[in-house]
């Protein structure tokens, strides 16, 4: 039987629906919002033997077909998930996972298949809701329902939901989770907002979801299956208060040790002779359970009674920092930053526009400009492991730090490079997320990409007690992360918050500690960007010497196809001859990018000749494609047509044959002088000579004085004859009107005046030349 839920939501129909759809699962919903569609199913089995955690797993499937495309590749079907799906899949798990039993070790999966995308309204949100809502109404022991949703700014007003086509505007991209009573995940990107305004985004957010719950409230009173029973996970209440009393002394002495692998080396130690001594009796597992609670118990107990944390700092205290620029010496750009034990090294790497990545997926944007990639090899942690492709927690972390620090990149009109940042954790004690964050700043100032302001992060622990006292904790290092409440990310410039990423293991938290956490956050990035503007305060103001060149022009678009060329040939010749990458844009945007500063002035060049409409006075230097009795003619800079020089405009005397001047190839110095009304170009190298257009020339000069005397007769042979009788008279050179290297052009017309005998055999029958010397006059 098809049970369906509706409601107004944000302005726009949300609906829930279950029984049409695989009837097989634990718990499956339809959400749909316009035309997205989402099949949201969950299911249940029983526990693995000998797990020690909750093995839930979510995963997001995007189909092509939901927005009508075959995927591309041989096989043509859906490959391994995209980043956003990882990322949507972590953003559903992090709300879901505090709600289900402590002690419960059942194996649960989570799968979201968007089945229909409007690409307007997002998925991520609808997901959450969809699993919450399919878990609600199955078998499976949750404690939901959990709402969410998304709230931008726009204007300065808050929008719930907003779409995907409206993101462009807001300066606000907040994900918020939670129940009814409290906050349960929240994720977010901001443009430098206060933290008021960050919190009064989450308290909008928090009113908006219960809209979510009242949908899912409404839909588990039609249809809902009786929660199953299941074996509890956990030492007996005995054997804890027996391994409590044991080894209390010594968790106490080995957390009197600040340094992490000392610790972990003298509990591991506690626990082989506890688990020795007690295992037979009581099985090792349990035991070992038994010691962890012991241990977690004396950290929280220190913390919330004594205000001591486990390396002895107090609650608000910050480890000690280190910053450093310039680390590598080819690299574009670095900067390491240390907290305490935490380690990172960031790299950035400039390229061209085409560097950018491809999006491959139902996104709307089809690259990404910016990337930081966060990689976390096993020798950060002091243990052997795996390395190869990124797992889902290096992928969102990458992606936070990535978050925090897009916020204040310059555009691409104003740096049209394509930015990768890549941080390497090497040493892992707690918020290496936020350690990229700011090793990430201080590489794009050391590379010398004009952010607006640097970027700090600092990780904010919790921990709250039976009777509802808690310690907000200031950067926390990895075993408070562990034993503690909450692991909330804040990353900001002095001016205002860029990122959020928040985490719990309760039931939720209040606004209040919210409130008070972003206030502590805020005093310790502070002190962070104090410690790493010694380092660097501002982007260099010059790139590396080992950073592409760059050079970004402006075309008519109408002459794209004109720098292409037929099948990308003349492009492609650009590029071979200039040792440069070329980047077109459809507004007519192009960006040359190379490693030799030559070779990217020559191609801007090139370009410029090939997409610059020629107007009458313009002087360029072309080469001499053809010789003819009218005159010789010159390769126009577009590179596909031509101009003529007449006889008459050759030189400032009388010239009796076209060789005695120029040879095929040579380079010549000449001025547009004419542009018919059929588009053909008359040209003068006289007037480059001269440094005066034709019509400027005296009365007397204007008439032809040899070649085609006879005015304009079109572009065939003409007469020869001798110089006007009486001779043209003086003339006067105006040096400072010719332009540069014209004195040297008239000084090599003189000498061709004495090189008249050239042998005829360089011109055939028809009156072309047939060969030519390559000079460049």
């Amino acid at each position: 039987m098809i049970h369906k839920v509706e409601a107004d939501h944000a302005g726009r129909a949300l609906s829930i629906e279950t029984g049409r759809f695989a009837e097989q699962a634990s718990g499956s919903v339809t959400m749909r919002c316009g035309d997205t569609i989402l099949l949201v199913t969950v299911t249940g089995a029983k526990p693995r033997e000998g797990i020690d955690f909750f093995p839930l797993s979510v995963d997001v499937e995007e189909k092509y077909y939901a927005v009508g495309r075959i995927p591309g590749g041989y096989l043509r079907r859906e490959g391994r998930p995209s980043d956003d799906c990882v990322l949507a899949a972590r953003l559903c798990d992090r709300p879901l996972r505090p709600l289900f039993p402590k002690d419960y070790r059942n194996e649960v999966q989570v799968i979201i298949t968007i089945l229909s995308s409007d690409q307007e309204n997002a998925t991520d949100v609808m997901g959450i809701v969809g699993a919450s809502a399919a878990l609600c109404i199955s078998d499976i022991p949750f404690g939901g329902p959990v709402g969410a949703v998304r709230v931008g700014r726009i204007n300065g007003e808050f929008v719930i939901n907003p779409l995907l086509s409206q993101f462009e505007e807001s300066d606000l991209d907040l994900v918020i989770a939670g129940t009814k009573d409290a906050v349960m995940m929240v994720e977010a990107e901001a443009g430098q907002l206060p933290e008021t305004e960050m919190l009064a985004a989450l308290e909008r957010g928090q009113e908006a979801l219960q809209e979510t719950i009242a949908m899912q409230e409404e839909l588990i009173s039609q249809v809902s299956k009786e929660k199953h029973e299941y074996v509890p996970h956990g030492p007996p209440d005995d054997l804890v208060a027996q391994v409590q009393e044991r080894v209390a002394d010594q968790v106490a002495a080995a957390f009197g040790r600040p340094d992490k692998a000392e610790r972990e080396e003298q509990l591991a130690a506690i626990t082989s002779d506890t688990v020795a001594a007690l295992g037979e009796e009581h099985g090792q597992g349990h035991v070992a359970d038994a010691v962890q609670s012991a241990v977690k118990k004396h950290v929280r107990n220190e913390i919330l009674h004594e205000g001591k944390r486990p390396d002895g700092r107090g609650p608000g205290e910050i480890r000690p920092l280190s910053a450093e620029v310039g680390v590598l010496p080819r690299t574009h750009g670095t900067g390491l930053f240390q907290r305490g034990q935490t380690q990172a090294l960031s790299i950035t790497t400039l390229g061209s526009i085409g560097d950018a990545q491809p999006l491959y997926g139902l996104e709307i944007a089809d690259s990404k400009p910016f990337i930081h990639h966060y990689n976390f090899p096993p020798f950060s942690t002091g243990e052997v492991g795996r390395l190869g492709s990124p797992r889902r927690r290096e992928i969102g972390h990458g992606r936070l730090a990535e978050r925090a620090v897009a916020q204040v990149l310059p555009s691409q009109e104003e740096f049209p490079y394509t930015i990768r940042v890549v941080s390497e954790v090497l040493s892992s004690n707690g918020s290496t997320s936020m350690a990229s964050t700011c090793g990430s700043s201080l590489a794009l100032m050391d590379a010398g990409v004009p952010i607006a302001a640097p970027v700090g992060g600092i990780a904010m622990g919790l921990v709250m007690g039976d009777e509802g006292e808690y310690a907000i904790l200031t950067d926390i290092q990895g075993i408070e992360d562990a034993l503690g409440d909450m692991d909330f990310k804040v990353a900001g410039t002095t001016k205002g918050v860029t990122a959020l990423q928040m985490d719990i293991k309760v039931s939720g938290i209040t606004f209040a500690i919210m409130e008070q956490a972003l206030a502590q956050a805020r005093d310790a990035r502070l002190e962070v960007l104090n410690v790493m503007a010694e380092a660097i305060a501002e982007p260099r103001t010059e790139l590396s010497d080992y950073a592409p060149k760059l050079v970004s022009l402006k075309i008519n678009p109408e002459k794209i196809g004109d720098v292409i060329g037929p099948g990308g040939k003349i492009i492609r010749k650009i590029q071979e001859e200039t040792e440069s990458k070329i980047d077109i844009d459809d507004d007519g945007t192009i960006v040359v990018t190379g490693d030799s500063k030559e070779g990217v002035d020559k191609a801007v060049e090139t370009i410029r000749n090939m997409t610059t409409e020629l107007e009458v006075g313009a002087i360029f230097t072309g080469t001499v494609s053809r010789i003819m009795n009218a005159g010789v003619f010159v390769n126009l800079p577009d590179g596909r047509r031509e101009g003529l020089v007449r006889m008459s405009e050759l030189a400032e005397d009388y010239v009796e044959r076209a060789e005695d001047i120029a040879d095929i190839g040579d380079e010549v110095m000449v001025m547009v002088i004419e542009i018919d009304y059929q588009g053909r170009v008359n040209l003068s190298r006289r007037a480059v000579l001269e440094g005066t257009h034709p019509s400027e020339r005296p009365q007397s000069s204007r008439g032809d004085r040899g070649g085609d005397r006879g005015g304009d007769r079109g572009r065939g042979p003409s007469d020869r004859r001798g110089p006007p009788r009486g001779g043209r008279g003086p003339r006067r050179y105006d040096r400072e009107r010719a332009p540069a290297g014209a004195e040297r052009e008239r000084g090599r017309d003189r000498g061709s005046d004495q090189a008249g005998d050239r042998e005829a055999s360089q011109s055939d029958g028809d009156g072309e030349s047939s060969g030519g010397s390559g000079r460049k006059w």
